[in-house]
């Protein structure tokens, strides 16, 4: 830990050397770099002769939408579904005119919401939900009812976040501190296929900051300058990003977070224990054009999160039925790093139809270490020499650490060519990642539930996207993918095609329907794969022994012919885009779809048939990752915005239903329904916005047996920003006005080892009432 500590402090001092370097170059340098220019139209023009270049840093483009500070004053404030975007098919276009379920969320959004976590950033976007634990800082996204093992694919930057930790709670996530986003595109349901296995359930693809998010047109260095405090409990937060554009063709861009919180209190006023951490971040990124169209971009992002997860007991545990009331688990001092290099080279001109390349590599190493501070029972143990613990868990002072590295490439090129009237842009494009998971644990059980192995999956694409005159778009794609699996003595792998096909027409200006049709493939990960021995029976008897010769409470077995996850997604859907409806600069957006995902060999933990165990009772002896019957998918989804300029309102949300279509069963990781009204007014010449946000969640009551519902719920949040100066922003918000009670997902009753799961049920429910204030503060020079 104090390595970690050493570390993420070592890097953000060096980003803030860049941050006041910049500030010292106001003077230094006397050249300055050429005032970005916008973007012009997304179409380019046929081929042309290339004329004399100009300065590369006058080909960069200024952020698509406008941040906070810009927008204030503006006589048309920019709609987040314009956002542009490559998420849908790698090719630039208006999420407002992808015809995929697209979402946007920009710098603008993200900093009025005043995020601590990075769930409070998807408050808004239909078809996502989250199954967070308070006491863990990591962050598991759902999308459309799916997640763990992939099934929706996570980048930041174009690296892959793959990491995985079997346990209580959810098999994947991923740490990413909301204060180092710029800006996040999410793609609901298998369309994005073309990002690579594993996206059945969709995309979320993260941008960390970058210069253009901080400098203004104009401006050769800048700072930002953040720093925020909220109440339930301490929560604070500081931070600083800087950059200069040392020539026309270099740029040097660097920033530093520190986060912090204490346990907060739920909606009822109760602790939750060990929700208190401490964040550490930093990233730096350099940026040249070395030729006329080309761009290389060197990043590195380093976090470091210092936490305690697990729950102490709540009571006396000294009957079965006190147990089942106040026992916790086992409390662990975690220190979470993350390391991320990325390398990127882009090509692109206007002029050149031929090449608009992409390309990226990438390193992304995660590294959990835990020491066991506690443990839920109370009598000394045998197994730990007299000390406290068990072979589940390890003994108090025992170690593990959980290792995830995955390396990457994504290349992909688009060539445009028109034939007749017809406009067409074909992309093709290759992957591939590996993941090297290593587990150690030195007396717990983690080596078996959380397997060491090597997974590599790779595939391409080839697609095809044409428009005809201005009433008709066809997508067509085809990927293939494949996967190989090592881990000890097994050995697996396979592969396959997946096919997509969108249509869309616009029969007048504004009304765009779609249909579409797309395939997705998981590859099984190696926990679901390998995973195999005797889960320890935490100092009670064996009872069972394994093919392999070890006993105890049961056994997990193997499954090297377990099958991918395939997702067939039907969506029919709407595109609505209106200018200067009812006034000059209003308009309204609107995105709005019906869907239906079935996923075939959908992948669980199946338990074998009951067997005597006198005097005990019955228990399932084997336990095994198999492919179970289909899962049925599907809902309704829309994401609206009026904008009238000095007021806007818009209604986001879902209706989703998911079941098991060979028992009828609901699926317990559904967030049924959720309506998120948002609306605002802009004052004192926009330099003051004022905005309100009513979430409402249905329950999810239709789970397998042995589930603790989800509670519905209703979320009220204010928010407030106020452009003081051209150079300083005060921003304000109270979350959970109405001060509720609410655990926003499923609970099981039990883990497989027969354990309560008190220590997922006391750590689910979100804070209650937060009242944050905050300030930024820029600083820049030509």
């Amino acid at each position: 830990m104090a390595d970690g500590a050493k570390y993420s402090r070592a890097l953000i001092l060096g980003a803030s050397v860049v941050s006041i370097a910049a500030l010292a170059t106001e003077s230094g340098l006397a050249q300055t770099a050429s005032p970005q220019a916008e973007h012009g139209s997304l179409e380019r023009p046929k081929q042309a002769k290339r004329k004399p270049a100009k300065p590369l840093a006058a080909q960069q483009a200024t952020p698509d939408v406008l941040n906070a500070r810009a927008q204030a004053g503006s006589a048309a404030p920019v709609q987040t579904l314009d956002t542009i975007t490559v998420a849908a098919t790698k090719t630039r276009e208006r999420a407002i005119d992808a015809l995929a379920p697209v979402s946007s969320i920009s710098l603008d959004q993200i900093q009025g919401l005043q995020p601590n976590r990075l769930s409070d950033v998807f408050y808004s976007v239909p078809g996502v939900s989250f199954q967070e634990r308070g006491d863990d800082p990591a962050t598991v996204i759902n999308i459309r009812g799916l997640q763990d093992f992939g099934r929706v694919a996570v980048v930041v930057d174009g690296a892959r976040q793959n990491y995985q930790r079997t346990g209580h709670n959810a098999n994947g996530s991923f740490f990413l501190d909301p204060e180092l986003i710029g800006g996040v595109d999410v793609v609901r349901g298998p369309t994005a296929n073309i990002y690579g296995s594993g996206a059945i359930g969709g995309l979320v693809s993260f941008r960390t900051k970058d210069i253009n998010d901080v400098l203004r047109p104009g401006e050769r260095w800048g700072v930002d300058l953040s720093g925020s405090y909220g109440s339930n409990n301490n929560r604070g937060l500081g931070s600083v990003f800087g950059g200069v554009r040392a020539t026309p063709d270099v740029d040097i861009f660097g920033g530093a977070v520190y986060r912090t919180q204490g346990n907060y209190k739920d909606g009822n006023g109760t602790e939750i224990g060990n929700t208190g951490n401490q964040v550490e971040a930093g990233l730096m990124k350099l940026t040249v054009r070395p030729a006329l169209g080309h761009e290389v971009k060197f990043g590195a992002v380093f976090q470091d999160y210092q936490y305690d997860i697990g729950q102490f007991n709540r009571g006396p545990t000294t009957t079965q039925a006190l147990i089942a009331l106040n026992r916790g688990s086992s409390v662990y001092a975690s220190d979470a790093k993350n390391y991320s290099g990325t390398v990127t080279w882009n090509y692109s001109l206007p002029s050149d139809n031929l090449f608009d390349w992409h390309m990226s590599v990438y390193g992304n190493r995660t590294d959990n270490d835990q020491t066991k501070t506690y443990h839920y029972g109370t009598t000394p143990s045998a197994y730990c020499n007299g000390g406290f613990g068990n072979n589940v868990s390890g003994c108090v002072g025992d170690k593990r650490g959980y290792v995830l590295n995955t390396y990457g490439v994504d290349a992909n090129n688009t060539t445009r060519f028109n034939v007749g009237d017809w406009r067409n842009a074909l992309t093709w494009g290759v992957d591939a990642f590996q993941d090297d998971v290593i587990t150690t644990d030195s007396r717990g059980n983690s080596n078996i539930t959380t397997p060491s192995g090597i997974r590599t999956v790779s595939g391409g694409f080839l697609q095809l996207k044409q428009n005809y005159s201005t009433w008709l778009e066809a997508v067509s794609a085809i990927r293939y993918d494949r996967y190989d699996l090592e881990s000890g003595k097994t050995s697996t792998g396979g592969d396959r095609f997946s096919p997509k096909i969108t249509l869309g027409v616009t029969p007048v200006p504004g009304f765009q329907p779609y249909v579409s049709y797309a395939e997705g493939y998981r590859a099984p990960s190696i926990t679901e794969t390998v995973i195999s021995g005797a889960h320890a029976t935490g100092g009670g008897p064996a009872f069972f022994v394994c093919p392999d010769g070890t006993a105890g409470l049961f056994c997990f077995l193997p499954n090297p012919n377990l099958r991918p996850e395939v997702g067939k997604n039907k969506e029919v859907g709407i595109n609505l885009k209106y200018d200067n409806i009812f006034s000059a600069n209003d308009s309204f957006r609107g995105k709005i779809n019906l869907f239906r995902n079935d996923v075939g060999d959908y992948i669980d933990l199946v338990a074998s048939a009951p067997v005597a165990v006198p005097p005990f009772g019955s228990f399932s002896q084997f336990y095994q990752y198999q492919n179970i019957a289909n899962a049925r998918i599907q809902g309704f989804e829309a994401e609206t915005m009026y904008d009238a300029g000095d007021w806007f309102i818009g209604v986001a949300g879902h209706y989703i239903q998911g079941k098991n279509v060979a028992t009828n069963i609901g699926l317990a990781t559904i967030t049924p329904r959720k309506v998120v009204t948002t609306g605002g007014v802009r004052l004192l010449d926009r330099t003051l916005i004022l905005t309100a946000q009513w979430a409402s969640y249905g329950p999810n009551n239709d789970v397998p047996a042995g589930y603790l519902p989800a509670t519905g719920y209703e979320l009220v949040n204010l928010y407030l920003t106020y452009n003081a100066t051209r150079d300083i922003v005060l921003s304000a918000s109270i979350n959970n006005l109405l001060n509720q009670y609410y655990r926003p997902y499923a609970i099981p009753g039990s883990s497989t080892d027969g354990t309560t799961q008190n220590d997922v049920l006391w750590s689910s429910p979100g804070p209650g009432r937060v009242y944050k204030a905050g300030m930024k503060i820029h600083f820049g020079g030509a």
